[in-house]
Parts: C-alpha cells; sequence; structure tokens
C-alpha cells in the first residue's frame, strides 16, 4: 500500500545572466548530467528531475511556486553551479513549502592541474556560490539538509539517499490520514496530545470512530474472503494445532480473519494510512486485534496501542522511509528489563501487536488470553527479531512544541529460550547503556511506545525534525547526563525565546 513509483525531487541549479550565452550552457549540460547521474543512483528511491537553470528572482519565485503546487514534487536539491547573487532567492525561499537539500558539490571531481585556466574558473565556482547561497538560507533561518562531496561519490548518493526517503514520509504526513477507533486509554497522559496543533505543524489528520464503523465491515466479510484468508494464513505462518482445520481453536483465528477483513475494509474506503485502538473500547467485537494490526502494520500501515495516535503516524512515516532497504520498522514498547552487574537489556514488546517486518524467520500464528481487557483469547503471530543495530523514536507532545526522542540501540539474540512467552519480542542493549538511556528517556518524557526500526537511522530523523521544525534529543553512545540536562535546559530556553519572539 506504499507507492511511490511517481514521486519526484526536483534538481535546480543556480547561477545567473552575467556568465554569457556559453558559459551557461555548460552549465545546463553540466546539469543536466548530474540530475541524470542521480537519478540512475541506486541509493535514491525516487526520480530527479532537472530544472533549467534558474537565473533571476522570476524564474526562482516560478519554480518554488511550481513546486509547492506540484503534487508528485517532495522537495529540491539545489546546487549553485556559478555564483549566484541570493538576494535573488529571497523571494523563492519565502514561499517555498517543500524540504529542501543544499548539495555542495562542483561539476569535476578533481582540479585539472595541466590546463586549468580563467574559463575553467569562471565556469566552476560552486566552492563560493553555493556559501553566497548558504549564507541567504542561514539570515533567513531556512531549515535545509547540507550535503558536501562529490556528487558521483556513493558516500555523497547515500547521503541524498537518506534524504529524499526523509522527504517521502514528511510527503506522506501531509496527506495522512489517522483513525483513531475508540478514544485514548482512560487517564493514560502521553499518548494524548494537540490533535490540531499536530496537522498544523505535520498535515496529518486526526478523527475518532467507533468500534462499530469498522463492526459493519467486518458484518460483510463473506466465506469466500474468509476462506481465502485463513488460507494465506495457514501458508505464511506456523499454525499450532490447535489452529488448524478442525483444532480447538480454529473458531478464534476464523474471528481474527473477520476482523482484519472488515478492518483492512474500513482503513481502503476511508483512506487511512495509519490506526489506533484500545481494549477499552472494542464494542462487540470479540477479540482485540492481534494477528490483524501485525499483518496491516506488515503491509505498510501506521498503528499505535491505546489511542496513540503520534507513534501511529510515526510508524507509517517511517515505513514509507524504509520501503526497499533490509530490516523492518514495527510498533513497539520497552515492556520489562533484565538488570544483571555485567549487562542490563531491555526486552521490547507488546500485548500483541509487533510488526512481523522485523521477524527473525516464519512467525507462529498461536492463541493465548491477554490477561487484560475481559474478550476472548487472541491470535497473534509470536516470533523473535534477529540481531542488529536499530533505533526507537518516540513524538511526544510537550505542550508548547512536539519534542522528538531518539534511542540508539542494538539488538541481540534473546539468552534464552522463551517459551512461555506468547507474544512477538525483541531484546536491545541500549546506547550508551540502559542506566543512562533510560534516564535521559525519562528526563526528555518520552514515551512508552516508540517506534522501532532496523532500517532507518539517526541521521533520518536528524532530517525529519530539521523538515517538520520540531526539537530532536538523540540518546547514543556519547550520550552523558550532565550534558543531556545541559542540552533540555539550553532547548527550554531556545523555545520559549522562539515561541515568544524575544
Amino acid at each position: 500500500m506504499i507507492d511511490i513509483s511517481q514521486k519526484e525531487v526536483w534538481f535546480v541549479v543556480g547561477s545567473q545572466e552575467l556568465y554569457g550565452e556559453e558559459t551557461l550552457r555548460k552549465v545546463a549540460e553540466h546539469s543536466q548530467i548530474i540530475a541524470k547521474g542521480l537519478d540512475a543512483s541506486s541509493q535514491i528511491p525516487v526520480k530527479i528531475v532537472y530544472k533549467d537553470v534558474v537565473k533571476s528572482p522570476a524564474q526562482i519565485l516560478d519554480v518554488c511556486l511550481a513546486a509547492n503546487t506540484t503534487k508528485n514534487c517532495i522537495g529540491l536539491i539545489t546546487w549553485m553551479h556559478t555564483f549566484s547573487p541570493a538576494k535573488m532567492w529571497i523571494g523563492g525561499l519565502s514561499i517555498l513549502k517543500k524540504p529542501l537539500c543544499h548539495l555542495h558539490t562542483q561539476y569535476n571531481a578533481e582540479i585539472p592541474w595541466g590546463s586549468i585556466d580563467m574559463d575553467f574558473m569562471n565556469l566552476n565556482q560552486s566552492a563560493h556560490g553555493d556559501r553566497e547561497f548558504g549564507f541567504i538560507m542561514s539570515r533567513m533561518r531556512k531549515k535545509r539538509k547540507v550535503v558536501v562531496g562529490h556528487w558521483e561519490d556513493e558516500r555523497v548518493q547515500k547521503k541524498l539517499g537518506i534524504w529524499t526517503r526523509v522527504a517521502l514520509g514528511w510527503d506522506e504526513l501531509q496527506n495522512l490520514k489517522v483513525a483513531r477507533i475508540g478514544d485514548n486509554m482512560r487517564e493514560v497522559a502521553v499518548t494524548e496530545g494537540d490533535k490540531v496543533e499536530a496537522q498544523i505543524r505535520f498535515g496529518m489528520s486526526v478523527n475518532g470512530y467507533d468500534s462499530s464503523d469498522v463492526t459493519k465491515h467486518i458484518e460483510k466479510v463473506t466465506d469466500a474472503q474468509l476462506n481465502d484468508l485463513l488460507a494465506v494464513y495457514e501458508a505464511s505462518y506456523n499454525l499450532t494445532d490447535s489452529l488448524k482445520e478442525g483444532g480447538a481453536q480454529r473458531s478464534s483465528l476464523v474471528e481474527a480473519a473477520k476482523i482484519e477483513l472488515g478492518l483492512r475494509a474500513f482503513l481502503v474506503e476511508g483512506g487511512f494510512g495509519a490506526f489506533t485502538d484500545t481494549f477499552e473500547n472494542l464494542g462487540v467485537w470479540k477479540q482485540l486485534p492481534g494477528i490483524a494490526t501485525q499483518r496491516l502494520m506488515a503491509d505498510g500501515y501506521g498503528f499505535g496501542g491505546e489511542g496513540d495516535w503520534k507513534t501511529a503516524a510515526m510508524v507509517r512515516a517511517l515505513k514509507v522511509m524504509n520501503i526497499g532497504l533490509e530490516g523492518g520498522t514495527s510498533f513497539m514498547e520497552d515492556y520489562t528489563y533484565h538488570f544483571t552487574p555485567q549487562k542490563s537489556y531491555v526486552l521490547g514488546s507488546h500485548m500483541l501487536e509487533i510488526c512481523p517486518s522485523i521477524a527473525d524467520g516464519k512467525p507462529s500464528c498461536e492463541v493465548h488470553p491477554l490477561g487484560i481487557g475481559g474478550k476472548e483469547d487472541p491470535a497473534r503471530l509470536v516470533f523473535n527479531s534477529p540481531a542488529g543495530d536499530a533505533i526507537n523514536v518516540s513524538l511526544v507532545d510537550m505542550g508548547n512544541r512536539f519534542r522528538l526522542i531518539v534511542n540508539e540501540v542494538e539488538a541481540i539474540k534473546p539468552l534464552a529460550e522463551l517459551p512461555k512467552l506468547p507474544v512477538a519480542r525483541v531484546l536491545w542493549d541500549c546506547k550508551p547503556n540502559l542506566d543512562i538511556a533510560a534516564t535521559a528517556w525519562i528526563l526528555a518524557g518520552g514515551a512508552h511506545h516508540t517506534v522501532y526500526s532496523q532500517s532507518v537511522t539517526t541521521e533520518f530523523m536528524e532530517d525529519f525534525a530539521d523538515i517538520a521544525g520540531i526539537e530532536l534529543l538523540v540518546i547514543d553512545e556519547k550520550t552523558t547526563i550532565r550534558d543531556f540536562k545541559d542540552k533540555l535546559n539550553a532547548n527550554e530556553a531556545y523555545y520559549h525565546t522562539f515561541q515568544h519572539g524575544l
């Protein structure tokens, strides 16, 4: 359900009329070659579309206006091949609403020592042309990504690829509809927030629906649809004997399949890309959606438990960002700790809803008591997650601003078998360690729900925070509590000043 085939980034090159026809012809020629090279890069998942070299305030304004109103354009990569007087850019940058990446490069990689002359110098001026451009963006407080290096280098293309993926996620949020099925879990604070401010800041709309809105679709499920989905379950997962045809718990799996079909139909009909639910408001549903939610997430939907619409939206955004990359992204929760004098770990899980995109091997499909909520025992997929680097991401509403918190972690193989734990799970080592990471997380007000991703990195989140204009706090190998507290205090002062225009 994630289609990026029509999305594009515009490559906009700056110059000026001063250089004359021959130089400008070469500027355009070089720019088209670079655009084609970037478009062909395996690191960049979207089309790179060359735009004519802009040489005047009117041309710059026109291209920025066009970018704003072109639905498939998710952002601009800009480069100054020659000197481009930056006052020309003020009008265009003032109205530009799309993300911007400043590529500080040049057509040639090396200086042609034996042939370099003044014609070459007049043509290849990005070393100072981009600095002029950088000044005006800093003067205008324009958030952007800056990538430095030769455009053919894999490192440069990888950074551009990361930024374009983040621009895809941002574009998704601009049009995202989140269905909040039921309200927030009663008395819970962090899953609440200002939905109006979120729509102003991120673009996403969050609206409430009753479980009966989904029930109408569940009641329309046909036997043919049900049998087809049960066959998918049997082919895709290791069903316990009790869930196989004729098994004692088969009816629970049938009910789970009905819920999945109804929930999926509801989301498709409403054009929703993310959803939440809460076990306190399931209506006539016989069980909390387990396998249904897991499979919907695997297909790209965002999800947040207990009404957590912020996490649901971020799950969707990160799933768009990581399309085509190795590793998955899931709704997650820090569930319990493993404390030892040598090393301490976090066991991440949730009642049911961990996405099988992060599974290590073929999941097992099982039915077990939930122990909370008073409904029938739900079906769910059970699995471990593979070892490797990952991040946990939390978006919280601090009242006067949104704060994005990132903790870098390293998933490890469980230290022993978990034969009685009937949920999907992942064991990780927090960076720099659990003591500092959990202390910093709690001081920052990080939620108990997160987005866990094996493919999206901290750099993605840095770019996202810049595009969104929100606060970012990173907990990594270099974090100390003293410095982290200083950062929190400095940020409070900064956002107070920014908010009141002081």
